[in-house]
């Protein structure tokens, strides 16, 4: 759990790496990464396929809308948790604010504005515990410039974009969305609509949330583009946990390290809530969604035992019933 929790990448199918790798060496780290991967990605893509083909019907579209606001509830209650165990003192809530400043009311890139919370809160942290004097003379400056990626169509392009997504993201899957707002929402290869529906069958499918890239994929480019993002988004796990799984356990001692990774985590969350607030403010529009997204919350939050598949469902059979009703 520490070496899953120090590397990028998503940390449920990087942690099925690394038990692969002590049972059986590079060969059983790549077994067991594939077959965790597998199954959500072969069922993802399948629902990638009718979504694509059948998603604009108007008899498919009113389920479709339903799910959106579920959608919603489950990512409040991700952002929730996270938030509780990265928020862990005042710098880094400080630290978490700045980020969703400069996210959300300042419009900077995601992507950038992580790593450089990372980088500055690393060393803001590592000075904290060195008591050194050099403390007094840093302080954690946002000078954010936004710079996206172009990304462009053609299949080369998505795997290269998943790549530098895959190589970059810390923590829970969830965070891949935070990154594909700057990455493809922004450059408007992908309506925040879409990507909300790309995230409903991320969470309907089981396995890792990060199967969502395989869906996106074909959204921007069939088949080959789903491959494509599949492949790019979760190669550097496999690469990390193979060249680090013998000494990275060891790095949780390194101070900088550790403030980093903190840091990270923390700017994370703030930039999942920035995406929330933005995905809210486009689903949100009527007077069925506000009564989706209550119900919604209410199983999330106080109906634990309640999958979230069950949520998505209960909102995609909502969003085709409520207009239904005169009252809506």
């Amino acid at each position: 759990m520490g070496a899953t929790n120090l590397i990028p990448g998503p940390n449920s199918t990087e942690m099925t790496m690394h038990c692969g790798h002590e049972k059986g060496g590079w060969k059983g780290l790549f077994v067991a990464g594939a077959c965790f991967i597998l199954p959500a990605v072969v069922l993802t893509g399948i629902l990638a396929h009718l979504y694509v083909t059948y998603g604009n019907l108007p008899e498919i579209a009113p389920f479709i809308k339903g799910i959106k606001p579920g959608v919603l509830a489950i990512i409040l209650a991700a952002v929730i948790k996270l938030g509780k165990k990265a928020m862990k003192n005042t710098e880094l809530f400080v630290l978490g604010a700045l980020a969703l400043l400069a996210s959300f009311f300042l419009g900077y890139s995601e992507i950038l504005v992580l790593l450089i919370s990372g980088v500055l809160g690393g060393i803001y942290l590592y000075l904290k515990a060195s008591n050194t004097q050099e403390l007094q003379k840093f302080s954690l400056l946002f000078f954010i410039s936004s710079t996206p990626l172009a990304v462009h169509i053609p299949s080369v392009k998505v795997l290269a974009s998943f790549l530098k997504v895959g190589a970059i993201l810390y923590g829970s899957g969830y965070v891949l969305f935070a990154y594909l707002e700057s990455e493809l929402v922004a450059p408007g290869l992908l309506t925040r609509s879409e990507l909300i529906d790309a995230i409903a069958m991320g969470q309907f499918t089981p396995g890792p949330v990060l199967s969502t890239a395989t869906f996106i994929g074909y959204q921007l480019n069939g088949i080959t583009g789903a491959i494509a993002a599949t492949i790019g988004i979760f190669l550097p796990s496999f690469l990390f946990v193979w060249l680090t799984n013998p000494w990275i356990p060891k790095m949780r001692d390194s101070r900088f390290l550790s403030g980093l990774l903190d840091s990270v985590n923390a700017a994370a969350v703030a930039i999942m809530l920035s995406v929330l607030l933005k995905m809210g403010n486009e689903v949100l529009v009527d007077i069925p969604s506000l009564v989706i997204l209550g119900l919604a919350l209410y199983i999330t939050f106080f109906q634990k035992k309640i999958s979230a598949v069950w949520v998505i469902i209960i909102a995609a059979v909502l969003g085709y019933l409520l207009p239904l009703i005169p009252l809506f």
